[in-house]
């Protein structure tokens, strides 16, 4: 059976990253012409290894997405962009806003007229962020609650989500947003916990060392294993209905300790340990932490569950196990 995807020219923006490098290689495997484009930013996740495994498979461009001179170009003939450039740290957006302001506005638009001018026929699909939200007054949480995030990251995602939106309205360029909530597996950056906390989890129990859980640690989360997150971003880029909205994703409801206590409880299971491990820590939350802390967070996923037939897959066991392995064998790369 041949894939929709075979043959059709396909941009990944932030490409060498995370959720673009696992969507690369699934691409790649269905004989999409790819081609990535990364700044390769340092501390941002981009990393040549995470497409080792397909780099004769697809085109790098090591771009800068407002570098309009090269993207203008780069956008030409292009079926369909998976935008996913961006930074996603609540602690740096506050330390830094106006690089946040930049990176997550001022490209995203610069992108966006990029397409306008020179292929506006291109479908893009963007990456939103669950925190878009900020604090939740009601759960689970859908497209219509209310968005007062607690941070400049996502006040500034809101501002790019709405510009692709709009570029729908005004344009008719095909544009949508997937609201991503916490995902993990293979292929993340493990240097720090800024960009996600739970591959950070993940990295610690890995090594042995104690896990530092902030509050009570009882906060929840769901989240989603990054094969499910390919899933829809390919799902939502065959179709040909659903263009100018937003969608949530969401996933397994669970809270930080059960998280990581899980994590323990695999590795255990697959290293066949027996001594007994570094456990976890509670401290106060830090003050630049605190005050952007939003609580518990469950999304509502039944929007994109009617209109794509989207849902997740993978079991929470299952995708931590995917992930302890692949960084068993690959951590050099990461750390």
């Amino acid at each position: 059976m041949t894939s929709y995807y075979q043959n059709k020219n396909i941009l990944i923006t932030g490409g060498a990253g995370f959720i673009g490098s696992n969507l690369a290689i699934t691409l790649a495997a269905k004989k999409a012409n790819v081609m990535i484009v990364d700044a390769l930013i340092d501390g941002y996740g981009g990393n040549l290894f995470n497409i080792e495994p397909v780099k004769k498979n697809l085109r790098l461009e090591i771009v800068d997405i407002r570098d309009t001179a090269k993207m203008d170009k780069l956008v030409c003939n292009q079926d369909i962009i998976f935008n996913l450039a961006g930074t996603l740290s609540h602690v740096d957006s506050m330390k830094d806003p106006l690089t946040d302001l930049d990176i997550n506005c001022r490209a995203q638009l610069s992108l966006l007229e990029s397409v306008r001018k020179y292929n506006p026929s291109a479908k893009i699909i963007f990456a939103g962020t669950r925190n878009q939200y900020g604090k939740a007054k009601y759960l689970p949480v859908d497209e219509n609650h209310p968005q007062e995030p607690t941070d400049i990251n996502g006040i500034n995602c809101i501002a790019a989500e709405k510009y692709h939106l709009m570029y729908t309205k005004v344009y008719a360029v095909k544009t949508i947003s997937l609201r991503m909530t916490n995902t993990f597996g293979p292929r993340h950056q493990m240097k720090h916990s800024r960009q996600g906390v739970l591959n950070w989890f993940i990295r610690k129990i890995i090594d042995g060392e104690e896990v530092v859980l902030y509050g009570k640690g009882k906060q929840i989360r769901d989240v989603n294993y990054v094969d499910d997150v390919v899933s829809a971003l390919l799902l939502v880029g065959q179709s040909s209905k659903g263009w100018g909205e937003a969608y949530n994703l969401g996933g397994t409801p669970v809270s930080l300790l059960d998280f990581v206590k899980k994590t323990i409880d695999i590795v255990k299971s697959l290293q066949n340990e027996v001594r007994p491990r570094k456990g976890i820590v509670m401290k106060p939350f830090p003050v630049d932490r605190k005050n952007i802390e939003i609580g518990d967070y469950v999304a509502s996923y039944e929007k994109i569950k009617k209109v794509f037939g989207w849902r997740p897959k993978v079991s929470l066991e299952e995708g931590i196990r995917r992930t302890i392995n692949y960084y068993a064998k690959y951590k050099e790369f990461y750390y």
